[in-house]
């Protein structure tokens, strides 16, 4: 690994696709190719090209591209519409964002205990 990645906070076009879980449906891997569709389209994410343009990612360009696939895949809105909403100083995104992810955290939780009962009723009733 070069010296830059190891002394840095910056993340690979590829480990950026699995923190934001980007699947490719058809191939089951990490999709990178929605990351670079994104760079075009959004005028704010701006990776750092390094090692022959590889693509480096700092935290703020990470949780900018959460907020555009929540907008996008979470909440269902246009490339027009989430271009306005990145454009705008409302910081209401990052109410909804934050909103969201206690709410996923949420149903995780409850998830968890269901089937803690269930496989505890499995275990007693043989």
């Amino acid at each position: 690994m070069d010296q830059f990645k190891e002394d840095s906070k910056y993340k690979t076009i590829g480990e950026v696709a699995q923190i934001l879980n980007l699947i490719d449906k058809k191939k089951g891997t990490y999709s990178t190719h929605t990351i670079r569709f994104w760079e075009k389209e959004f005028r704010q994410v701006k990776p750092k090209l390094f090692n022959g343009r590889r693509r480096y990612y700092d935290e703020d360009t990470i949780n900018l591209l959460k907020k555009i696939k929540f907008l996008l895949k979470d909440k269902g809105m246009t490339l027009k519409g989430v271009k306005k909403a990145l454009n705008s100083k409302n910081s209401d995104i990052d109410e909804l964002l934050n909103t969201s992810i206690k709410q996923k955290n949420i149903i995780k939780t409850k998830l968890k205990k269901i089937k803690n009962l269930i496989t505890n009723i499995k275990e007693k009733n043989g």
